[in-house]
């Protein structure tokens, strides 16, 4: 990777912060990161596991992943963080769909594991994928951060840094219903579901590596609190500055603030 691509480059706490001119060099260069992290851990064990997010902020950088052709793709198993509740099976806005459509239906893994929102059994949904991340403990964890701070659905009312659950039932709240529509997601907050199933703070933070892709003149707030922010439930992803091997990819609006 092309180090003088960046704007700026700097540390908080552990997180190493990326900086760029726009959101398409800041998803190659983080695509890139991934990619050379895949392929050392290839170089370890059989299969690498990772956890992707579904967002508009991570488009550029899944496109950018599914160019690649230097990783062999049928050793990773591919997981995702969240997932509404009680969208319709067919919906376009489920994370599901976003993640077929921009990353799991392009490569060939080893698996794809989908979070049903819409098991009858919302519980033994979670204790089930939570099994599964068990069984594949995450290598890798692509992910962003919410306006309101949020990483995967754990917003400020429901994030718990040592949450027991690896993966539980949340209640959205209103920013981050309202980030559904600002995002284009949904056209009023009255379609956006008030419920979700979610990977938890320690679930994320289990990921040997994380790559954050936060891009957007809207995500400038959350970034400067997860830079400068007290490390604290009120500011989720300021959690990942206690991470040992944590990177912020950020494009020039998002890091308009530091």
């Amino acid at each position: 990777m092309d180090t003088k691509r960046y704007m700026s480059a700097r540390h908080a706490g552990n997180l190493a912060v990326h900086i760029y001119a726009n959101r398409v060099l800041m998803g190659e260069d983080a695509a890139d990161m991934v990619c050379t992290t895949i392929n050392k851990l290839h170089r370890q064990q059989e299969f690498v596991n990772i956890i992707f997010a579904s967002a508009p902020s991570q488009t550029e950088f899944l496109a950018a992943l599914t160019e690649k052709t230097i990783i062999d793709w049928r050793r990773v198993n591919a997981f995702h963080m969240d997932e509404y509740i009680e969208l319709p099976e067919n919906d376009l806005r489920k994370f599901a769909y976003y993640l077929r459509e921009n990353i799991f239906d392009k490569l060939h893994f080893h698996t794809v594991n989908y979070i049903d929102g819409n098991a009858p059994d919302i519980g033994a949904e979670c204790s089930r994928y939570a099994g599964l991340l068990a069984q594949y403990p995450p290598d890798i964890v692509c992910m962003g951060i919410g306006e309101n701070g949020h990483i995967a659905f754990n917003d400020p009312p429901v994030a718990d840094f040592n949450d027991p659950l690896v993966v539980k039932m949340v209640k959205l709240d209103a920013p981050c219903r309202q980030q559904q529509v600002n995002d284009g997601c949904f056209s009023d907050l009255s379609e956006v579901p008030a419920y979700a199933i979610t990977l938890t703070v320690p679930a994320l933070m289990a990921g040997k590596y994380i790559y954050c892709i936060v891009p957007g003149k809207k995500k400038a707030e959350a970034v400067y609190n997860t830079i400068h922010g007290e490390i604290t439930e009120k500011y989720p992803s300021t959690i990942l500055r206690r991470h040992e091997n944590a990177v912020l990819f950020l494009d020039k609006s998002s890091g308009a603030s530091l």
